[in-house]
């Protein structure tokens, strides 16, 4: 008996399999405008995203400005050749008040200091490498600073020399050229000559950076954002924007000026996960405001920088600064505004101007504070978008909605926040894979004449293993998928979209799933990344209504479903998620057109494996597949494979 019962059970199965699903796209029906905002990305120095990772420096700790003056640097012939001082000039400049003095004490023997980088350096064979020193000599000792780069085994790849110091802080530079591969190298610094050498800012730059611009950023980690063609970039944060006290929390004008006058501070992923302890982890802000804006420029996407609201991170201290004492925080607001937005003749629009940007950057959009909740963020949030909303209308405001999808802190704030006629909402989810199918309509009931969303931060968080990259599994991005039809199919209330966290070093993470991972030298999209960029790519300008059984398509039979038009290029696209472990026969008739292309394109992502994911090793392992779907009529068949995410597109007249 449970043998027929069982052999029943798969003839159903089968069944199933090939019977055929009718689903209708209204084409000549649009419901809403998808805004150019849609698809973004969110940054936040996390798992070394910034130093370590975008930011092209190979130096850690360039300034000496570390808790530990030398953490990241070892000295090389300490005793009988000579010792290091770490001097502080404490008032006589405050943002980098450190120096190192290097004292040589023979004529015959080298000492220095050897800097072992971010997890090492990671350099190219043939690539140049511009170095500089900000150096003097205190009493005019004749000295040699012989530099060297060398790989994992001590072996000299590239060097240069740099002599006749005076006695004046002053900048030197020198090029050299690596001549080897080596993802772990180091740099040594070495003294020649009895004396004294004061050292400061020292640092390394790969001359292949994003547009070649000096002290830039790393090329292909750019290139990957460049890739997904945002429509915005939330930065700098997160949590980093409160800190784990207000002391350290961001303020964006220590992070503009001159490298060397940029205040270094202690990132507060240095001791959040305990058990991922990252002791060096501080934020040298080389990659500021400024540069932020420019990237948001180089993307082509709208900028969106989140500003302290007074609050340090609500599950560290907590620390609130009083309602009266809030006004340093609104001019910093303000401030902020006018350094995007204002002219030259203003103060910090000429600041912007000295920086290389006469021409404004065109802010539109500013959030006050990141993930906090409770009475005390409305009442800040009240005091500071008010003054906003008179002095700036013309921007955006952003709000918080605390840190869970559905929680009483969440309900409050909406509420609170609806009442106080929000401009948009920022809403995050790190949920488990089931979460993100469940609520593939969310969306589909929030009031459409409230405020906006903005799904500021989220990400299916399933099974993993010790491989860093092992979170971004197929079952991951499949999910979100799924649920990203949801956020497409509700465009005239989802506003703006973000995966969370952008960046993850293989080798210093603290969080993970992560959207891109790398190492020194190389970098992957994970299949999250691939989905992301396939409805980013692929948005339309109006979403128009996918059905099947007069419904739309959100889990029926496993299967989820968005559609859109491109009323620029006369396209509609679909984008169609099975999520069941049998094929799926879907018959789509476009209704509303005169006729279709003979031919759609079809992009196909799909593992068996839900737990299969990329690697450094294997970066395409689960990415799109392009091809051709023969079309006949106003009608597409597809055969649609188990656990696989399709978008199709076709021209219509």
């Amino acid at each position: 008996m449970k043998r027929i019962i069982g052999n029943t059970l798969i003839l159903l199965i089968g069944l199933v399999c090939f019977a055929q699903k009718q689903l209708t796209v209204q084409v000549n029906q649009p419901v809403a405008e998808i805004q150019p905002t849609m698809w973004g990305i969110f940054f936040e120095d996390i798992n070394f995203g910034a130093d370590g990772g975008i930011y092209a420096e190979l130096i850690k700790n360039r300034s000496f400005e570390f808790y530990k003056p030398l953490m990241g640097w070892r000295e090389i012939g300490r005793g009988r050749a000579g010792e290091v001082r770490i001097i502080n000039r404490m008032d006589a400049n405050p943002p980098n008040p450190r120096f190192a003095r290097l004292i040589c004490k023979t004529d015959t023997l080298s000492y220095g200091l050897s800097n072992e980088g971010f997890r090492g350096l990671g350099v190219k064979k043939d690539l140049p490498y511009h170095f500089s020193i900000i150096a003097r000599v205190p009493e005019n000792d004749k000295l040699r600073l012989k530099i060297e780069l060398i790989d994992s085994v001590s072996k000299i790849i590239g060097n240069a020399v740099i002599e006749e110091f005076g006695t004046d802080w002053k900048k030197y530079q020198v090029t050299f050229i690596s001549s080897a591969t080596e993802p772990r190298a180091k740099l040594n610094l070495l003294v020649e000559g009895k004396g004294m050498l004061d050292i400061d800012m020292v640092s390394l730059f790969p001359d292949d950076t994003w547009k070649n611009r000096p002290n830039g950023l790393r090329a292909d980690l750019v290139q990957m954002l460049y890739d997904l063609k945002p429509g915005f970039l939330r930065f700098p944060g997160g949590c980093i924007v409160e800190g784990h006290d207000l002391d350290v929390r961001y303020q964006w004008k220590k992070t503009i000026g001159p490298d060397e006058e940029r205040e270094l501070i202690v990132n507060r992923w240095n001791t959040e996960f305990m058990h991922k302890h990252t002791p060096d982890y501080f934020q040298s802000f080389g990659l500021g405001f400024y540069e932020y804006f420019l990237l948001s420029e180089d993307l082509g996407a709208e900028p969106l920088p989140i500003i302290n609201c007074g609050m340090a991170c609500q599950f560290n201290t907590g620390e609130l600064v009083d309602l009266d004492q809030l006004e340093p925080f609104i001019q910093d607001a303000l401030d902020l505004v006018e350094f995007a937005n204002g002219p030259t003749t203003s103060k910090w629009g000429k600041k912007r101007a000295e920086m290389g940007h006469p021409e404004p950057f065109g802010l539109k959009y500013l959030g006050i504070g990141n993930e906090q909740w409770g009475e005390q963020y409305i009442e800040r949030y009240k005091a500071i978008a008010s003054v906003l909303k008179e002095k700036n209308p013309e921007i955006q405001l952003v709000a918080a909605a605390g840190p869970s999808p559905n929680d009483g802190r969440f309900h409050y704030l909406w509420k609170e926040l609806k009442a106080l006629n929000a401009d948009l909402i920022d809403e995050h989810y790190y949920m488990n894979p089931n979460w993100f199918l469940d609520n593939a309509r969310r969306y589909d009931n929030y009031d459409r004449k409230g405020p906006k969303v903005f799904a500021g931060e989220y990400a299916s968080h399933g099974p993993s293993n010790d491989d860093p990259t092992s979170r971004n599994t197929w079952l991951s991005a499949l999910t979100e998928a799924a649920f990203m039809t949801g956020l497409e199919r509700n465009a005239d209330v989802v506003y703006m979209t973000s995966y969370a966290p952008l960046f993850g070093h293989v080798n210093a993470w603290q969080w993970r799933p992560d959207l891109i991972w790398f190492d020194n030298l190389r970098v992957a999209g994970t299949p999250n990344y691939y989905v992301q960029k396939l409805f980013a790519n692929y948005k339309g300008t109006h979403t128009v209504p996918i059905l099947m059984n007069e419904k739309t398509i959100a889990g029926e039979d496993s299967l989820y479903a968005s559609a859109v038009i491109d009323k620029k290029s006369g396209e509609v696209i679909l984008k169609i998620v099975n999520t069941a472990s049998v094929k799926s026969m879907l018959k789509i008739k476009l209704s509303g057109i005169k006729s279709l292309d003979k031919h759609a394109e079809i992009i196909r992502m799909h593992s068996n494996n839900l737990l299969e994911y990329n690697t450094l090793e294997e970066p395409a392992k689960i990415s799109p597949m392009t091809g051709k779907l023969p079309l006949s009529g106003k009608t597409i068949e597809l055969q649609a494979d188990e656990k696989a995410f399709y978008v199709i597109k076709v021209k219509y007249k």
